[in-house]
């Protein structure tokens, strides 16, 4: 059999679960460490680009999804690993106070367990995912999973940021560990036994693993949609890092503010997935293509929206402004994953895993590339004597641009494919 729609609900719980502990090195960490330690914005931007360069390994994680066994073990281990880092990450926040060296270096290990954790975890659950549901239900099961990562995520910093007041080294380990082993216990209960009884396709004399890449990098679909997603990640990304200094260093806003603006931006990305997924599954409005260049303009013009607010400061509405950028932000997200989830199965068989890896590590590169060039600008502005509003400005406009060019791409590489209703990348 395939997984049922429980099974499915169940994964989304590991979904969940990486959002919740990500998030965490994201927003709070990095604004602990740019504000309250005073540190350059470009270090967290170098630690995560640290842990989404090591998941550069998503192709290989997906190529031994793709060529057989167990993947139950493979989604446990790498939540485990990514809760010793994610409590390392937190405790060398800490360190950073005493000793710039051994917070430094303890940051270096447990980001680069963030990185395979989220790599050897999230890659197998995707391709259990992709092989394991059945067609008409791939894009669906996508949207329910993103959607419950980004709940994680948005509940996840909201509630952090709301038990983190007032802040002290010790809250913060406390509040840390207690995300991390609940996420490792809640993973290992939704994914208990939801292998047993799936009908396993029988598998060809694997190939080496390069030249499965090679072969699917030579299909077309791939190889563009791989670009498309490179490009829009890194607009995506590039303000991960910046948005919670900005507020802290233009509004005033204290790091459980912050840490709660974080959770409103997430919570406007749940709105926006959940929007697209009505409109498309349910009520049939409009196109993938459609949606996904709507989310992308959508973004452009909140993210300007945004830079002119830092020019009025403490009092500005930018909580509505955050909230709206969420939103756009989830319904270019939830209409592209619905195209990669779609675009899996095609082209050679017995290859979806590898599909997901080679965008799934497309997203990730983009996403530290995207995170440490945001900050990287923002120090190197802020250090040729610009204000702090202009110098996150600059930087935000220059979003709104990649986020422009990514809407004229998709117009160009999402061309109309038969396929069942809500699985159509372009209409």
């Amino acid at each position: 059999m395939t997984l049922s729609w429980f099974s499915i609900i169940r994964l989304g719980l590991v979904q969940m679960c990486l959002g919740a502990i990500v998030v965490l090195t994201t927003s709070t960490l990095n604004r602990l460490m740019v504000v309250e330690l005073a540190l350059p914005a470009v270090l967290p931007g170098l630690l995560v680009a640290l842990h989404y360069g090591i998941q550069i390994t998503r192709p290989q994680w997906g190529y031994h999804s793709d060529t057989g066994g167990r993947r139950t073990a493979w989604i446990i281990g790498g939540m485990v690993a990514l809760a010793l880092g994610g409590f390392g990450a937190a405790l060398g926040v800490v360190l950073f106070a005493s000793s710039y060296a051994a917070g430094l270096a303890l940051s270096v290990v447990s980001y680069a367990l963030i990185g395979l954790g989220v790599g050897a975890s999230g890659t197998s659950l995707l391709a259990l995912l992709a092989t394991a549901t059945k067609p008409e239900r791939r894009a669906a099961a996508a949207t329910i999973t993103w959607l419950m990562m980004i709940a994680g995520i948005a509940v996840t910093a909201a509630t952090v940021g709301a038990f983190l007041h007032p802040y002290s080294p010790g809250l913060l380990l406390r509040i840390v560990a207690i995300v991390t082993l609940g996420a490792v216990a809640l993973t290992t209960v939704a994914v208990w036994r939801v292998e047993r009884g799936l009908i396993r396709q029988p598998q060809p004399e694997p190939v080496p693993f390069l030249i499965a890449l090679r072969e699917i990098w030579a299909e077309p679909e791939a190889r563009h949609f791989t670009v498309f997603v490179f490009l829009s990640m890194v607009a995506y990304f590039m303000q991960e890092l910046i948005l919670e200094p900005y507020a802290g260093l233009v509004f005033s806003y204290t790091p459980g503010q912050s840490t709660q603006l974080s959770g409103a931006q997430n919570g406007g990305v749940f709105l926006g997935m959940l929007t697209v997924g009505i409109a498309v599954t349910g009520l049939r409005i409009g196109s993938l293509r459609g949606w996904v260049m709507a989310g992308c303009i959508g973004s452009a013009f909140s993210l300007v929206a945004i830079t002119l607010l830092g020019q009025v400061g403490q009092g500005a509405p930018l909580v509505p402004a955050v909230v709206t950028l969420g939103f756009f932000n989830g319904m270019f997200a939830v209409a592209a994953i619905g195209a990669m989830m779609a675009l899996a199965g095609r082209g050679r068989e017995t290859r979806e895993g590898t599909r997901m890896g080679l965008w799934g590590g497309a997203q990730a590169i983009a996403a530290g590339f995207g995170g440490l060039a945001g900050a990287a600008a923002v120090d190197i502005l802020r250090h040729a004597s610009l204000g702090d509003a202009e110098s996150f400005g600059f930087v935000f406009v220059g979003e709104a641009l990649l986020f422009t060019a990514a809407a004229l791409l998709a117009a160009q590489i999402m061309k109309p494919h038969p396929g069942p209703a809500g699985l159509i990348p372009g209409e």
